[in-house]
């Protein structure tokens, strides 16, 4: 009886607080409303945000009927695009004047005045009796067009006067990570999301195109690649996108004529194909590619004797091989022999201070935009590594785009922004860099990240935010990058957190709160799995919806079963209690069926806030419950009970993973600098038998360096030796009772590995 008052009393307070909720919303829609009513100039909303904006409250509505000036000098992309965007008659004898034009064209001369001088820049005129899409050269014109459409809203137009240009001269994608490089169709529908979204430029160099890296970028693409290149090409341009094809040798190349031959050809196969910008990549390798002198002399060599012979192509575009500070040796001069020896007119790439980071200013000593520009002589082109995720590939990254300076553009010559290998979930975040690459000054991170979710889901933006809000940290990485999650929630959560489990009570205004949560999660989930109107989005994020709508289920089971508890309800606990295990294992089964990658296998969400809400409200009331009760359940949650622990700077904060019973190591992607003396080492929560330890390194021949070592308490060592075949180390433990496993860098002399596999199989 006391359960079922108390249940009365909970359903009284949730219609309580439901009655409040509408009517906050209805006080704020009554708010928007008046807010509306001042003025159709306060309504124009144009992505990016222009640079100026001159209207009123009038409005123009089209009749069909154009004269149509300049459509033969003007862009044929922007004159075709028009047409399509306003239809009807173009050859009327009365109607609306249209002017469509470049800089010094006839049909614009007139404007001339107001067009800015910027690059890419233009002017939009409209008024009741005349349109004039100006640019200051072609690019410019076809953006006037993209302002136009967006302008463009149940056959009526702002009359409105915009002056717009970028503030950063190269905007785009680096389609430069690790994984599944993007399907042809999902490069197709970016390259025309780019052009919508004022973006200019679109690097291609996927890691895992072996016609781009080693083994053969010698060679020239098969056929059918070859193909979807060229139409990669002609849509870019249709969009006004420089379609940027990236070289990266360094893995093999050789300082010879031969190869400098080699890679010159391959760029004139490319040109062929209809390429007019290149870039050559020296990240993340080691030995004789590294060399700093040789790469300036080749770069300067493909400048002189292509670039500046072809006279339609590009700038260079190069990625050095210190392409961050942390991995900077000032000292040795890498940065500087390029800044000093490289063409003034090759752009130099830059990630900032880390491998994953945000940008700033900086001073010319101790780092940042100035730090960098000041070494390499030239404004840095920023490549931004996020929403890239093929480190934390468990993970989606869908929050909005924050973290840069909003006042260094004049501190770059490009911003591109390198995202996950699912393209769909990327174009959030590419949204948000569009904007802010073309205007920083007015960039609004959380509206950019609002209109991008309705720009690409209009039919369940709402939902799609919900789910991309507890989407949006990385969790635990070797880099060391995060973003903030669930970001309203937090607050409630952590005081819910901390009044149960220090006091054993709560607000139950916040309870309410963490319960509507739980259900939005598990309605988003489901809504946006049902969803048909972008499929390849869906298809992408399926997995995670799925541990999504799971999670959403188990906080609300936990939820009540803390209720059942405080009313005494054993039955209602324990059958709530069942429950729960069974979510966990459905998440579990989740993680190691789907996305099973050999790198960060399995599916994570909602972990930086919720998950641990859910983990530590679930062991507090069963821990309550068996002290109670005289019981045993188990409140553990999953967690890594192992310990890595590490003096090497890129290895000591990299993730360890458990699969049933195998503890993995992360990989990471990059050259690791492993230092002499230096050590890495994992500790085991208990003894166990060892099945096996598989290692990959990357190089042969580690044993030279190297020692491998086991403990059975973790302070007196064992030496284990192994064999290598190629780059592979396995050792068989035949069931030796171990607690920890070491292995150092027995030399005085660094050693550069990659961390592709270390992973301990134990018996349980």
């Amino acid at each position: 009886m006391v359960f079922y008052l108390h249940k009365y009393y909970l359903c009284l307070r949730i219609l309580i607080f439901l009655l409040y909720m509408n009517m906050k919303k209805t006080f704020l829609a009554t708010i928007c409303f008046m807010a509306s009513m001042t003025g159709y100039a306060q309504q124009i909303d144009v992505q990016p945000t222009p640079q100026q904006i001159k209207a009123t409250t009038e409005t123009i509505e089209l009749n069909g009927n154009y004269l149509l000036n300049g459509e033969n000098e003007a862009n044929p992309y922007a004159v075709s695009g028009l047409k399509t965007l306003l239809g009807g008659n173009y050859a009327a004898k009365e109607g609306i004047k249209v002017f469509i034009g470049e800089r010094g064209d006839k049909a614009v001369r007139k404007y001339n005045k107001f067009i800015p001088k910027q690059k890419e820049g233009y002017f939009l005129r409209i008024q009741p009796k005349e349109i004039v899409l100006a640019g200051n050269d072609e690019q410019g014109t076809f953006y006037a067009l993209q302002t136009l459409e967006q302008l463009l809203k149940d056959n009526q137009l702002p009359v409105a006067d915009i002056t717009d240009y970028p503030e950063i001269t190269f905007r785009g994608v680096v389609e430069g990570f690790y994984g599944a490089p993007w399907s042809h169709e999902a490069r197709l529908r970016h390259l025309k999301f780019y052009g919508q979204n004022k973006m200019n430029t679109y690097i291609y160099g996927p890691k895992d195109d072996p016609y781009h890296s080693s083994p053969n970028w010698r060679l020239p693409y098969p056929e059918q690649e070859a193909k979807q290149i060229k139409e990669l090409v002609q849509i870019a341009k249709e969009n006004a996108v420089n379609f940027v094809w990236a070289i990266h040798p360094g893995k093999d190349i050789k300082w010879n004529q031969e190869d400098r031959d080699n890679l010159l050809g391959k760029f004139q196969k490319m040109y062929e194909l209809g390429v007019r910008s290149f870039a050559v990549f020296f990240d993340d390798i080691s030995g004789e590619g590294t060399n700093p002198d040789r790469q300036a002399e080749l770069l300067n060599y493909i400048d002189e004797q292509f670039v500046k012979v072809k006279k339609d192509v590009t700038p260079l575009i190069m990625c050095p091989t210190e392409y961050n500070k942390s991995w900077s040796n000032v000292k040795g001069g890498y940065l500087t022999t390029l800044g000093t020896k490289l063409n003034p007119s090759i752009h130099i790439m830059w990630t900032g201070d880390r491998v994953i980071a945000d940008m700033y200013e900086g001073d010319t000593e101790k780092g940042g935009m100035k730090w960098i520009n000041n070494l390499i002589q030239r404004p840095a082109y920023v490549w931004w590594n996020f929403p890239v995720s093929d480190y934390v590939r468990d993970h989606l990254l869908m929050g909005p785009v924050y973290g840069n300076d909003l006042h260094i553009a004049n501190l770059m010559s490009g911003f591109v922004t390198n995202p996950m290998e699912h393209a769909e979930s990327s174009l959030i975040a590419v949204y948000g860099v569009a904007s802010y690459a073309w205007n920083p000054d007015k960039y609004d991170s959380d509206k950019a990240w609002k209109d991008a979710m309705k720009e690409i889901l209009p039919s369940a933006a709402k939902e799609l935010e919900i789910f991309a809000t507890h989407n949006s940290d990385l969790g635990p990485n070797g880099h060391g990058y995060r973003r903030e999650e669930s970001v309203a929630l937090r607050p409630v959560a952590e005081r819910f957190l901390n009044e149960y489990l220090n006091k054993g009570t709560y607000p139950m205004e916040d309870l309410l709160a963490l319960l509507d949560t739980f259900t939005l999660m598990q309605e988003a989930a489901d809504i946006l799995m049902t969803t048909t109107e972008n499929p390849a989005l869906i298809s992408e994020m399926k997995p995670w919806l799925v541990q999504h709508k799971l999670m959403g289920e188990t906080g609300q089971e936990v939820f009540t079963m803390l209720e059942a508890y405080n009313v005494e309800n054993q039955e209602l606990f324990l059958r709530k209690y069942k429950h729960v295990k069974a979510l966990q294992q459905q998440m579990f089964d989740i993680d190691q069926t789907y996305n099973q990658n050999p790198y960060q296998p399995g599916v994570k969400t909602a972990g930086l806030v919720i998950k641990p809400l859910i983990d530590q409200t679930f062991a507090k009331v069963v821990e309550m419950y068996n002290n109670k009760y005289g019981t045993a359940l188990d409140g553990k949650t999953d967690y890594i009970p192992h310990t890595l622990t590490s003096d090497v700077n890129q290895l000591k904060n990299l993730p360890l993973r458990q699969k049933t019973n195998r503890i993995l190591v992360s990989p990471a992607n990059e050259v690791i600098k492993w230092q002499g003396k230096g050590f890495i080492s994992i500790e085991l929560d208990k003894v166990y038998p060892l099945m096996t330890i598989d290692i990959d390194f990357g190089k042969p021949e580690v044993a030279a360096w190297g020692t491998l070592e086991i403990s059975t308490n973790g302070q007196d060592w064992q030496k284990v030796d192994f064999q290598q075949n190629k780059n592979r180390i396995r050792v068989n433990g035949e069931k030796t009772p171990v607690k920890a496993i070491r292995f150092t860098n027995t030399q005085d002399k660094e050693q550069e590995i990659y961390m592709r596999n270390f992973t301990i199989t134990v018996e349980k």
